[in-house]
């Protein structure tokens, strides 16, 4: 046992399989229910023992979830808990809370849309593909907001920085994984590009 820290009992042999599967299910919905950001796979397996599928078992928590409010969903190449869609206007009321959206505009999701697309990309890369100057605030407020952040130096002249999208951009986004970008044609058909 590494010193200071609990050993966990994993396998839980002296339980019957059912129960050991349910521990297993509410030791994967404790660990993402305490957690505020997605949390990857391998995590989630640390928990549970090793004769435990954490796909099958997520897959359990989610049925058992249908119907509640919150739901279990992957996004950022892990996974997380939130609430659904349908509450949130119930959320803000009951908590006197405002609106939760960043407050980005047209532009800077125009920035972070080509970002996503040809990252690592430098300011002049962005230039290229914007057509204007990027200025180095817009991208600190990005950063800030921890949508972006610096990537691997350029082999141009100068070793430029690169900016590269986060984590918490694909969870801000709801997505899995850059995969899960809208292509070419989908943008075409929802008229966001010519």
């Amino acid at each position: 046992m590494a010193k200071g820290k609990p050993m966990l009992d994993v396998d839980l042999k002296d339980l019957p399989p059912d129960l050991r599967w349910r521990e297993w299910m509410g030791r994967i919905e404790a660990v993402l229910f305490a957690s505020a950001a997605p949390v990857p796979r391998a995590d989630l397996a640390r928990v549970v023992g090793a004769e435990a599928s954490v796909d099958l078992l997520i897959a359990d928590i989610q049925a058992d979830l249908l119907g509640r409010p919150y739901e279990l969903a992957k996004v950022a190449e892990g996974w997380m808990m939130r609430t659904r869609p349908r509450f949130a206007e119930a959320i803000r009321v009951a908590a006197d809370i405002g609106p939760q959206h960043l407050d980005l505009a047209t532009f800077d999701v125009t920035v972070l849309a080509a970002i996503a697309y040809h990252q690592p990309l430098t300011r002049a890369g962005l230039k290229d593909i914007l057509g204007k100057e990027i200025s180095r605030d817009l991208l600190a407020r990005l950063r800030a907001l921890d949508l972006i952040t610096t990537g691997p130096r350029s082999p141009q002249a100068g070793a430029p920085y690169t900016y590269v999208t986060t984590q918490a951009f694909l969870a801000v986004f709801g997505m899995e994984s850059l995969r899960d970008l809208p292509d070419r044609e989908e943008l075409q058909d929802a008229g966001l590009t010519d």
